[in-house]
């Protein structure tokens, strides 16, 4: 497409409204939200992060690669840690997890959430304390509950009354009394996509509540006498920008919390919000720093234990992408620009679907940028596709990028860090990119890139 006719796709692109659809003034210029910290264009043109150029991380690592700001996402550890002072906050293993990253965490002071055996065995081999471990997952089995035991994880987070009689007959075998939670589906709907809402009723998260199997639950553990019931647990979906949805949580967890108090009379020492904060993937985004949802977390926990006559229990909060989603981003190089005229421009890269799942599943939206040069070019709309056999590749649905864009350009997606690597596939048997670590002007491997030697290994014929 012309880049004078860019505005002719009024209709095409979704639900993002017309003022997404202005030009920038400068394709240029970065807008901070979207990138790591460190990140900033050179006055030769080319991206930065962590003080090294986007060209000599390209050359030294190829593309497609992740690439970590490891001082952004400590900064956005301390940043958490500070902000929900007293409690303890729980960097979502799922999001992205690898030996180097656990390390920052463990050094960070967080703790961590897993929610299989892999990444307990990751979290384990890289040496971080059991202790400072949540075990969650709708489905544990009985040798992930058995090495989550020998292991001493701090608190398995109880999803069904299947779970609680395997754990309590492995614990009493064991001479064994681990803390758990009891995960309560509140029944809120939260703003988000479907897929990645955990809190409503139909869905296969947790106890409900309105049903009272997470009252009953609570019992079940309480006069079995096998488990510690240390808490309650609630979390209401990913990618949540607005902290109304938690007000209604906390207070339908504190009146079970009550409940469970004039019928046992325990009040329970932990309080989990969850969490699922969102992040900025386009310029529509407007995520709150951590101080601003700490206060108003907090607020909602101090009114409603005082509504319900209750010792404000410790908190627990799960910030999820929050954490790693915006100190990533990945690298790629084009491979072809196509002109299909009068509909829009394709710039085709050499990643994809399998090293970015989400806009294919989630429908999510991403933002690039033209990252190895500046341009004087006037913007062209165009849209980012992979490089698989399917027509739903695609990286970035619309965005601006220079007119003159063309192939060996690279271009870089931000806000990757978080289920991307995670979500990664060999779909076509492409290997996986790389996650190059990036800091004070150096960079380092942290999970290496796949090789067709890997693919190989795999398959005995």
């Amino acid at each position: 497409m012309r880049a004078h006719e860019a505005g002719a796709l009024h209709g095409d692109i979704g639900n993002r409204g017309p003022a997404w659809l202005r030009p920038p003034q400068d394709v240029n210029a970065l807008v901070p939200q979207l990138w790591p910290r460190t990140v900033r264009r050179a006055e030769a043109g080319a991206l930065e992060i962590g003080g090294a150029s986007v060209l000599d991380l390209a050359a030294e690592h190829g593309t497609p690669a992740y690439l970590l700001d490891e001082d952004d996402l400590r900064s956005r550890c301390r940043d958490f840690a500070a902000a929900f002072a007293g409690a303890d906050v729980y960097y979502a293993g799922k999001s992205f997890l690898c030996k180097a990253v656990v390390k920052v965490i463990d050094e960070e002071g967080l703790f961590l959430d897993v929610c299989s055996g892999g990444e307990l065995a990751v979290a384990l081999a890289a040496g971080f304390p059991a202790e400072r471990m949540g075990f969650h997952g709708n489905n544990k089995s009985v040798s992930e509950l058995t090495r989550a035991l020998d292991a001493g994880v701090g608190r398995i987070i109880l999803d069904s009354f299947q779970e609680i009689d395997r754990l309590t007959a492995l614990a009493r075998e064991s001479g064994k009394r681990p803390k758990v939670l009891i995960r309560v589906t509140v029944g809120v709907e939260a703003h988000t996509h479907e897929f990645i809402a955990t809190a409503h009723e139909d869905q296969k998260f947790g106890f409900s509540l309105a049903g009272g199997a997470a009252f009953e639950a609570a019992i079940r553990v309480l006069d079995e006498g096998v488990l510690d019931l240390h808490g309650l647990h609630s979390h209401i979906g990913s990618q949540i920008f607005d902290t109304s949805g938690f007000e209604v949580a906390t207070r339908r967890v504190l009146e079970l919390q009550a409940q469970i108090r004039d019928a046992r009379g325990v009040e329970l020492a932990e309080l989990d919000l969850g969490g699922g904060f969102g992040i900025a993937y386009t310029t529509q985004d407007d995520p709150s720093p951590a101080g601003d949802l700490a206060k108003r977390i907090n607020k909602i926990v101090d009114a409603e234990c005082a509504a319900e006559n209750l010792r404000r229990p410790k908190l627990s909060i799960e910030p999820g992408r929050a954490i790693v989603g915006p100190a990533v981003f990945t690298l790629y190089e084009v491979g072809t620009v196509k002109d299909v005229d009068g509909i829009r421009t394709y710039v085709s890269v050499d990643g994809g679907m399998s090293d970015n799942i989400r806009t294919a599943l989630y429908d999510a939206s991403y933002s690039a940028t033209l990252a190895g040069r500046k341009s004087d070019a006037p913007p062209l709309l165009a849209r980012v596709v992979g490089k698989h056999c399917e027509s739903g590749d695609i990286v970035v649905k619309d965005e601006f990028l220079p007119a003159d864009v063309q192939p060996g350009d690279l271009l870089a997606v931000p806000g990757t860090g978080a289920y991307c690597r995670s979500m990664a596939s060999n779909y076509n048997h492409v290997p996986r990119p790389p996650v190059v670590a990036v800091r004070d002007g150096a960079s380092r491997v942290i999970v290496r890139r796949e090789t067709e030697d890997d693919l190989l290994a795999l398959d005995v014929g």
